[in-house]
């Protein structure tokens, strides 16, 4: 899985859109290094999230299994893609699906690992986004 993704973030482009599943994170859930074990790699931008979160509702809409959603940001050159990594599940009355998202920018790379759910019109709202580690 972590091929496909490498493979798939490595080009691409989303349009920005402006509502409010892709409303600003919580400083809470970012935090100065996006990988904790990567001393000095740069966090995402508000600018590189909006690019990220817009690639989850994207593949999330489409409903394809085993499909990836590359996003860039020509403004930072930061870039990767959004996987969604399990089937959906039921959250209040809601269809709402896990994924993970590749963060590369520079020689940096990080991983963000999120979760939406359905709203209106099919569209996804994306919940959480925050930095991934391995457990």
């Amino acid at each position: 899985m972590t091929v496909i993704l490498i493979a798939s973030g490595a080009g691409g482009c989303s349009q920005l859109r402006n509502n409010s599943a892709f409303a600003k994170m919580e400083d809470k859930e970012v935090t100065a290094s996006v990988d904790p074990g990567r001393a000095g790699a740069p966090a995402p931008t508000e600018s590189d999230l909006a690019f990220a979160r817009n690639a989850a509702s994207d593949v999330l809409t489409k409903g394809d299994k085993d499909s990836s959603q590359p996003w860039e940001n020509p403004e930072t050159g930061a870039r990767g893609s959004v996987t969604p990594v399990a089937s959906a599940y039921l959250q209040d009355g809601r269809a709402c699906r896990d994924f993970l998202a590749s963060y590369v920018n520079g020689r940096n790379e990080s991983w963000l690992h999120g979760s939406a759910c359905q709203i209106a019109h099919g569209r996804w709202e994306i919940h959480t986004l925050k930095p991934w580690t391995q457990s």
